[in-house]
């Protein structure tokens, strides 16, 4: 359940920001943005372990910032994967990535259960 109203949130939270954001064009809705939101999961999933590996000289000597650089590749490769989503240079994504992440952050902090 907590899975899906991830899945959930994201997909929004993709639709506002491809919205307010210059440079981010989501086509046909609510169906685009949760390809988006389940292509974002399985690239972080599996696509983002293999490049931080081997990156990890790099993120070293940058004290974590080529992470940006990370996330960034991976909105890109999520717009190459998912047709009517598009976001238009590496710099767009990486701030796409940041506002993305930054929301998320905060939405799941404001909807998690409290024991």
């Amino acid at each position: 359940m907590k899975f899906v109203l991830r899945l959930f949130i994201t997909a929004i939270l993709v639709i506002i920001i491809s919205y307010l954001m210059k440079g981010v064009t989501l086509d046909a809705g609510i169906e685009t943005s949760f390809k988006v939101a389940i292509v974002l999961g399985l690239l972080n999933f599996f696509v983002k372990p293999i490049l931080v590996l081997f990156t990890m000289p790099i993120t070293f000597f940058t004290l974590g910032l080529f992470l940006l650089v990370i996330n960034a590749l991976i909105i890109l490769l999520c717009s190459h994967f998912v047709k009517g989503f598009h976001v238009d240079s590496f710099f767009t994504a990486m701030i796409f990535s940041v506002v993305l992440s930054l929301s998320q952050s905060l939405v799941y902090k404001l909807t998690e259960d409290k024991k």
